[in-house]
């Protein structure tokens, strides 16, 4: 039980497996006398789900963190930059829209600038008058210009990318600069020891990989955790019903046309349908569930959204990917000596694009608190435990907020999700308290929350519950309305100066294939 944590095996490649990979092999010091070994197994014949297209601003420095230039990134992935969603039809359905940016009000920690607003509410929305970066999304302009060095930016962002080339770029990094070992192989057997713990995996052609810990990457098929372990799965399809996706790629109509600032999630009567903006095309989606619409249905809904950007000719042409899934995670994640990272651990829905932040939140954690031995480690997973459980409950009470706060009748789907029966008790509880108190920073309870209050300010505010919910009449902000007006001021100040001097998104990405940003 004493034994030194030197080996580490990862099962399985894609973003989850790769992510997991860099940032341990460049936290620690790989092949090195005193290091540590990190092997990926993967297997030749099952390929990436390739659809997780939208990251969080948080993979910069996670980019960063491994090692790659920001340049090489852009270039090598097909991305592009994403500085929020853009939520259209959600409220009543009839082509209104609000922005979710990933940049907070100005001066959040230090006052609520929703309680000063609300006076105004009438004139200007919530996101433009705390925050530029929808005026940005609106005019599809970068986040940075050329100048502006390597994973810095005017506004804060994150990307748009083409999932398969990422897990490309990863998987050549992490071999070429960071030393991890790669197998390509099918694993047969998973070997124990006396405890229960893993001892090693049998491989087809590699014979029996020993490691002290095992890191489940395998998707769907949670081949350790789930299979080997047995480790129960929490189904959430009660809260949140989408269990399916239809996805296809379609080229530009005009191949230097505009590339959209942020993620288009566009409601419909029984899901809602993605639009992702890459610099040679788009990503698309129709996220629904099986329970109130068919396959045909689904389809009809995605070619119809489809025909007025590329034709109705076109559309009828496209294939879309049929994908399934169970909303849902596992009871727990790190069981023993294997830990589960991305869908390997769980999966809910695209909205909001938390896949690939669990990912980076996941391998971060088993990176710094990597247990120096067996002694210790399940203290390291009790921990690793609780703080992922809060993270997907969290996850689960915001993407729920999305739907709760609809005024969309026209449906089951959407009345089913008013329900009170469908909604965390968490979530009941913030929007009993949000009826005489706007949200602001006590609605944070832990540090390292996936999702800043702020953004449950963006969605409550932008799906119009400013009219069914309100203040409290006792608290009196007019000591503080002079240090509002004038943080109102400077926001549009600041929005004309960026919409002024930004470039566009296709102009800026179109100069980095000549030039690089300025390293720091």
């Amino acid at each position: 039980m004493n034994n030194s944590v030197k080996k580490i095996v990862i099962v399985g490649g894609g973003s989850a497996g790769w992510l997991t990979a860099g940032v341990i092999a460049a936290d620690h010091l790989v092949n090195k006398e005193t290091g540590i070994e990190v092997i990926l197994i993967e297997s030749p014949d099952i390929a990436s789900i390739g659809v997780g297209e939208g990251t969080w601003p948080s993979m910069r420095a996670t980019l960063k963190k491994i090692g790659i230039s920001e340049t090489q990134f852009l270039r090598e992935c097909d991305a592009s930059f994403k500085q929020g969603s853009k939520f259209i039809n959600w409220i009543k359905g009839d082509g209104e829209f609000y922005y979710h940016p990933f940049t907070l009000p100005d001066n959040y920690s230090e006052i609520n600038l929703a309680e000063h607003w609300l006076p105004f509410k009438n004139k200007i929305s919530f996101s433009d008058a705390v925050c530029p970066q929808s005026f940005l999304s609106d005019r599809h302009l970068a986040p940075k210009q050329m100048s502006t060095p390597e994973y810095a930016g005017v506004m804060n962002y994150g990307y748009h990318l083409d999932a398969t080339k990422f897990a490309v770029l990863l998987k050549k990094h992490c071999i070429d600069n960071l030393g991890v070992t790669y197998i390509s192989d099918h694993v047969v057997q998973i070997n124990s020891t006396d405890t229960g713990d893993i001892a090693s995996l049998t491989t087809q052609a590699n014979g029996d990989i020993n490691g002290d810990l095992f890191v489940d990457c395998s998707g769907f098929a949670s081949l350790l955790l789930g299979q080997h372990y047995q480790i129960p799965f929490k189904e959430e399809r009660h809260i949140l019903f989408n269990d399916s996706a239809l996805a296809v790629q379609v080229p530009y109509a005009n191949p230097q046309g505009d590339i959209e600032s942020c993620t288009h999630s566009t409601a419909t009567d029984s899901g809602w349908i993605w639009d992702i903006g890459l610099p040679t095309r788009r990503g698309v989606g129709n996220v629904f569930s099986s329970a109130y619409t068919t396959d045909e249905q689904a389809d009809q809904t995605l070619r119809k959204y489809l025909e007025p950007s590329i034709g109705k000719e076109a559309a009828a042409k496209i294939m879309p990917r049929k994908l399934t899934f169970t909303p849902g995670h596992r009871e727990k994640f790190w069981h023993k000596n294997c830990v589960a990272v991305g869908i390997a651990a769980g999966f809910l829905e695209p909205l909001e694009a938390t896949a690939l932040v669990l990912i980076e939140s996941s391998a971060r954690m088993i990176s710094e608190q990597l247990p120096a031995n067996r002694s210790v480690m399940d203290i390291v997973a009790g921990r690793f435990n609780q703080k992922f459980n809060h993270h997907w409950a969290k996850i689960i009470e915001f993407l729920k907020l999305h739907y709760v706060l609809t005024q969309r009748t026209d449906s089951q789907y959407w009345r089913d999700h008013c329900s009170p029966d469908t909604m965390p008790e968490s979530l009941k509880e913030l929007l009993a308290l949000w009826k005489y108190q706007l949200p602001w920073v006590y609605d944070t309870t832990h540090v390292g929350e996936m999702f800043p209050s702020a953004s449950f300010q963006y969605v409550f505010f932008g799906m119009d519950a400013k009219n069914t919910y309100g203040q409290s009449n006792r608290r009196n902000i007019s000591e503080r309305a002079e240090m509002a007006n004038s943080l109102f001021e400077e926001n549009a100040k600041k929005t004309q100066q960026l919409v002024n001097r930004l470039p566009s998104n296709r102009e800026l990405l179109q100069r980095l294939s000549e030039y690089s940003f300025p390293k720091i």
